[in-house]
This record gives C-alpha cells, sequence and structure tokens, in this order.
C-alpha cells in the first residue's frame, strides 16, 4: 500500500516516537530550503529601497508578475529540500511518496486536471452568464503571456510540492507514529489548512474560511488513500492554482495576478465558498470510485496495521 511504504515496524511507542523524530527534522530541513528560496526576494526589496511592512504593501512593490515569480521560486527550492529529505534522511526512493505503482500513472495526473479544469471553467461561465457586474475583464496580451509563461513552469512545481509533502511524505510519517489511516489522514488535512490561515483571503473573510481549506485537504487525502498513490490529488491541485492564476484573480486573494477577469466585489462568507467541500468534493470522489474501481473503504481509510502480523 501507498501509505505504508515507508513503515517501520516499531512495537513500543517510544521507539515509534523516536522514529516520528526524523519526520519532524525532515519537516524543518524543508522548510529551511523554503526559507533560502526567500533570498531572492529578499535581496529585490532591499534593492528597491521601500522596506514593506504589510502584505500589502509588499504586493504593492513589483509588478504581480514578478512577484508571482518569486513567491513560487520558494517551492522549487523547497522542492529540491524535499527530494534530498526522501533520498538522504529517509533513504527511500522518491516515487516511493508520490505512488505505490512501478512507475507515475501520468494519465491519472492529466484525467484528474482535465476534470477540474472543466468544472471550474464550467461553474465561472455559469456564474459571468447569471451576474457579471462585479467582474472586470482585465486581459492584456503581454503581461498575460508572462503570466502564462511563469504559471506553466512554477505552478505545477508549487502545487506537486505541497502533495508530495503533506499526502506523500507526512502521510507516511504519521501512519509510522500512528499505525493506523485515520490519524495520517486528519492531521495531514488540519496542517494543511491552517497552514494557509496566512493568505489574505482569511483575513478578510474569516477563519471560518479555513473550513475549505481543511476539507480540501481531507479530500485530497481520501483519494490519494484510495488510490494508492497522489497522482489523483497532484493533477486536480495544479488545475485549481493555475486556473485561480490564469482566470481569476481579486485584491484579497492569494493570487493578484494579470489574470483574464478581476473580481471585485466584497468578500463574504456564503454556501458558495463551501459548495466544493459539501458537494462537489464528494461527487468527485465518487466518481473516481467508479473510474478506478476502489474498494475496501473502511480499511483503507481508517484500518490500522497489525504490526504482530508482520
Amino acid at each position: 500500500m501507498f501509505i505504508n511504504q515507508a513503515f517501520q515496524k516499531e512495537t513500543n511507542f517510544g521507539s515509534k516516537l523516536l522514529n516520528f523524530l526524523k519526520y519532524i527534522a525532515g519537516s524543518l530541513l524543508i522548510v529551511l530550503a523554503a526559507f533560502f528560496g526567500q533570498i531572492p526576494m529578499s535581496i529585490a526589496v532591499l534593492f528597491s529601497g521601500k522596506i514593506p511592512t504589510t502584505n500589502e504593501e509588499l504586493y504593492m512593490l513589483f509588478d504581480s508578475n514578478v512577484f508571482l515569480f518569486f513567491a513560487l521560486l520558494t517551492f522549487v527550492f523547497a522542492f529540491v529540500g524535499l527530494y534530498f529529505v526522501v533520498v538522504k534522511v529517509h533513504h527511500q526512493r522518491f516515487i516511493t511518496i508520490i505512488t505505490s505503482r512501478d512507475k507515475i500513472d501520468w494519465k491519472r495526473i492529466f484525467v484528474s486536471f482535465g476534470i477540474w479544469t472543466f468544472i471550474s471553467l464550467l461553474l465561472f461561465i455559469i456564474s459571468y452568464m447569471t451576474d457579471s457586474s462585479e467582474l472586470i475583464f482585465q486581459f492584456k496580451l503581454v503581461p498575460f503571456l508572462i503570466l502564462f509563461c511563469i504559471t506553466l513552469i512554477f505552478m505545477p512545481i508549487q502545487t506537486s510540492t505541497e502533495e508530495l509533502v503533506f499526502r506523500g511524505y507526512l502521510m507516511q510519517g504519521f501512519y509510522n507514529l500512528a499505525q493506523n489511516k485515520w490519524f495520517p489522514l486528519v492531521m495531514t488535512s488540519v496542517i494543511f489548512g491552517t497552514m494557509h490561515i496566512i493568505n489574505p483571503e482569511i483575513e478578510k473573510m474569516g477563519y471560518v474560511l479555513l473550513v475549505y481549506y481543511i476539507g480540501t485537504g481531507l479530500f485530497l487525502g481520501i483519494i490519494t488513500l484510495m488510490d494508492e498513490g497522489t497522482e489523483l490529488a497532484l493533477g486536480f491541485h495544479a488545475a485549481n492554482n493555475m486556473i485561480a492564476s490564469l482566470l481569476l484573480t481579486s485584491d484579497y486573494t492569494v493570487f493578484q495576478t494579470h489574470s483574464i477577469f478581476k473580481d471585485v466585489s466584497e468578500p463574504s462568507i456564503d454556501f458558495e465558498v463551501f459548495f466544493p467541500v459539501l458537494v462537489l468534493f464528494p461527487i468527485l470522489v465518487y466518481f473516481f470510485s467508479k473510474i478506478y474501481k476502489w474498494n475496501n473503504w473502511k480499511d483503507k481509510l481508517i484500518g490500522s496495521k497489525n504490526v504482530s502480523s508482520l
């Protein structure tokens, strides 16, 4: 199984905790690598002669394409850090935090990417046709082409890094500690969700928005455990963030870009925010389960490892 590819046979809690400390150390190394990835932006800020004290001031310091490039560059360093930790610290093949298959199933990635892209575009078209009064068409060819290149090259690295850290590396690490499936699923989802607490939309819309992010983490965790690999989660996450970058931006979201449209509405919490978590994600789970013939739901999502039987 995917989740137990890094399993360590430890029979007492002290040994399991000691082994888990290696995952904590590995996570710190990944964060450190990401920190080094912020150095280019820090240098650019120093050369600008202005020291921003808020996120808004930092956004205004650079053109949005430049800022996006610097922000995504951080994840390139984090990805390298993740690779080093898995291969050199844990002595695992890197593919073991991606999939349980002999090789990456790219078809699964593209299927998931295509499905969520289609759904996102369909929902946008419906919303636009229903009421476009607060959507501004801001398309400019040259800035958009630059944005497209940055998004195409670097956004998949960003989303893949997040997926492989949470649904791969940490999922397996928490499984080593708890030796059951539900604890890694819950913990990685909560950590993934609360990680977004620094996003500007949280400040504007409140902490209740974390329900969406934690719910998204649960969805991605479920399809990873049921499908025995991160391919579906990788495709979904890449599609979600690339659409957010290229199609629609606003002044209160983490991606403030030269997208095609801009939302100028006042941010608010309504059912539309939770619609994906409560409606779309369960439908997608059902849809994927039929395509890939998932079974043994109870064991794959909440089952425990019987160490004595190893």
